[in-house]
């Protein structure tokens, strides 16, 4: 988000006038509201000597909610539309020092050339049109699982509305694909609740969490570096941010005296009574061991906090010794004084794992111990927005009941799984090597998730070139390396870091060849931006 000063004379850092018709934009937009204030003397002066004025907007900047002005989501900043703007002006013909943009800055896995997975688009294809139901290439458990779908909508068409919570027969789905995950303990698909992406459900739950005035307020603990979708909802929600710091020296570890530390002090302020967990980690790729998870809920229990649980990368699990375990299995396995008490809501989605469905807008939550009263406040709340969208329930539905070994498609399926999540799993192992092999560049292991997080060292000088530039270190660092090479990350300021450090987030979806190209332009990038700054 741009933050806009009383009068300067000019944004931040590269967003001057001329750069391009965008950012032209965006300076002509600040130069009048800085001049908004200075001009308000005039206005007065004009109106007591009865100068005629147009109509006053209803909707201004003092007018409009203040609590959006309050929103940031890094992830699509400043540095990704100037990445567009470039990508535009390649197209024109302008001369760079590169041919392409490559954006590393999100977790598109499909944008950056991921093939979709053959079953899952036959399935959605005959629900989509339903004649292909009679194509004989199309095989019969694909078929199947089509006509189970479209028979669960009204008028047998996905250009129904559907439930609120979602499809039944996909609910039922999801419910079987927990308990298979979890060992066989058991799932309700009436505590199911599909969504529009994770995101959706997430905002959802903290819509009905997020209350109270002064001291009262709620605080929502996150870890930090944290997704910005947990600050910007919390922001608009006019809840209180609670950070808790992940240790970055124990590849990124969460630890029980940092949530004590962080919940003694918040209890000052505000009323903490929401705490947040994302595992596998986004930005930061770790994967969190048994232990923490038991003692996670022992704290949640303890404390009296509602737990949320972000398991969208469940299936991105890359680092020898390293594996998933779900917040409800470790729940119910920790027996019934904590699973029959402990609020948790946990959350997947169709947009990672090795399906990468982005753009379909699919996922769910799986609601434990939430009180009937208010599941019925939830159920009016979800009914606002009518449903989600019926074609990612559909893919929902097919990823979670995935081909069975005796039937046709299970061979081709399986190949195709396979191969994403060894890609990934290998391009996470030659991100770790590149960035450890570069002096003044830091990276914990990539253990799961699709993004590394890097710290890096910023030479004093650059530091104060980028104060002179009104920008934050890493922020002028990505910039910099935006303009000079065409790769797009995210500076680690837009996730939160612990003071007197600099990150960025780099996703790992490029394919092989184009993330090698990546890392080796980086790296010699940083080299050269340190001896100019040193």
């Amino acid at each position: 988000m741009l933050h806009f000063s009383a009068c300067p004379r000019r944004l931040p850092g590269l967003l001057t006038p001329g750069r391009s018709p965008l950012l032209s934009s965006l300076f002509r937009l600040h130069r009048d509201l800085s001049a908004h204030n200075c001009i308000q003397d005039s206005m007065a002066t004009e109106e007591l000597n009865g100068v005629a004025r147009g109509p006053n907007k209803v909707l201004t900047l003092d007018t409009m909610n203040q609590q959006i002005k309050k929103v940031e989501y890094a992830v699509r900043g400043p540095i990704v539309l100037r990445a567009m703007e470039i990508e535009k002006e390649l197209q024109q013909g302008m001369s760079k020092p590169f041919s392409e943009v490559i954006k590393a800055n999100i977790g598109d896995a499909h944008a950056m050339g991921q093939k979709p997975i053959t079953f899952i688009r036959q399935v959605l294809a005959i629900c989509t049109y339903p004649n292909l139901i009679c194509d004989h290439s199309v095989p019969e458990d694909a078929k199947s699982r089509a006509k189970r779908i479209l028979d669960a909508c009204g008028g047998k068409t996905i250009g129904a509305y559907t439930a609120s919570q979602g499809l039944e027969c996909v609910r039922q789905n999801v419910a079987k694909y927990i308990e298979t995950r979890d060992g066989g303990i058991p799932a309700d698909p009436n505590n199911i609740f599909l969504s529009t992406g994770a995101s959706d459900a997430i905002v959802t739950i903290l819509k009905l969490l997020v209350s109270g005035e002064g001291k009262s307020r709620t605080g929502v603990m996150i870890p930090i570096p944290q997704y910005p979708l947990y600050s910007a909802a919390i922001a608009e929600l006019n809840g209180v941010q609670v950070n808790y710091y992940l240790d970055e020296e124990n590849c990124w570890a969460l630890n029980i005296s940092e949530l004590r530390r962080a919940l003694n002090e918040a209890r000052s302020h505000c009323n903490p009574k929401v705490l947040c967990t994302i595992n596998p980690g986004n930005p930061t790729g770790q994967v969190q061991n048994r232990q923490v998870i038991e003692d996670v809920i022992r704290f949640a229990a303890e404390e009296g906090l509602f737990l949320m649980a972000d398991e969208v990368y469940q299936d991105n699990v890359y680092a020898e010794g390293c594996q998933f375990h779900s917040f409800k299995k470790v729940l119910f396995e920790m027996g019934p004084e904590y699973s029959n008490n402990v609020e948790l809501a946990s959350f997947h989605s169709i947009s990672k794992g090795y399906m990468g469905e982005c753009g379909f807008r699919g996922g769910y939550m799986e609601l434990i111990n939430l009180d009937p009263e208010v599941r019925m406040q939830l159920i009016k709340l979800v009914s606002v927005r009518l449903c989600p969208p019926t074609s990612g329930q559909a893919v929902l539905g097919v990823i979670t009941d995935p081909p069975r070994p005796e039937e046709p498609s299970y061979e081709k399926f399986m190949k195709e799984k396979r191969n994403v999540l060894n890609c990934l799993a290998e391009r996470a192992r030659l991100t770790e090597e590149i960035f450890s092999d570069t002096p003044g560049i830091r990276c914990n292991p990539v253990q799961g998730a699709m993004y590394s997080f890097p710290r890096i060292d910023i030479p004093p000088k650059a530091i104060e070139a980028a104060e002179a530039a009104g920008q934050t270190p890493d922020m002028f660092f990505c910039m910099k390396l935006l303009e000079e090479t065409g790769i797009c990350v995210v500076p680690g300021s837009g996730f939160g870091q612990k003071e007197g450090t600099h990150h960025f987030r780099m996703t790992i979806l490029p394919k092989t060849e184009k993330l090698k190209i990546l890392l080796t332009k980086l790296k010699k990038f940083y080299q050269e931006f340190t001896q100019q700054y040193t």
